[in-house]
């Protein structure tokens, strides 16, 4: 499974793609992450652009702070856009706790791991909150 990196996160990916690696997880579980550069977005794209750009090319979305604050925000996005066949997108609920407490962070990496095994169930769900 592919995840799109929000721009913010960068840092954060690096560090949760290491504790995937480093408990084995990358041994039977596909997991990938993207950043916006890979993909061709600026970091200033609308959420809709990004959504689109996310659920077009089969990738979750890993996020820690797109809200609702407009027409184009990801919560009215996934309100207007979300079908049953999409793919959710992934918020973590404190990033900065991604950074410095590591029991958070491998709660963060057990849901992800989950996420990727059992992405059926999580199809059109629109947003899960992790850990």
């Amino acid at each position: 499974m592919i995840f799109l990196v929000d721009h913010n996160l960068k840092g954060h990916a690096r560090i949760l793609l290491g504790s995937i690696a480093s408990l084995g997880w990358l041994d039977s579980v596909p997991i990938r992450f993207v950043t916006f550069e890979e993909m061709g977005l600026s970091i200033d794209s609308s959420d809709r652009v990004v959504w689109r750009l996310a659920q077009k090319n089969q990738m979750i979305l890993l996020t820690a702070n797109r809200s609702m604050k407009d027409e184009d925000s990801l919560e009215q996005v996934m309100r207007e856009e979300n079908t049953p066949n999409s793919l959710p997108v992934v918020t973590i609920g404190n990033a900065d706790r991604v950074l410095t407490d590591s029991s958070y962070r491998e709660d963060c990496v057990d849901r992800l791991v989950e996420i990727v095994l059992y992405i059926g169930n999580y199809i059109g769900a629109r947003r899960v909150f992790i850990p």
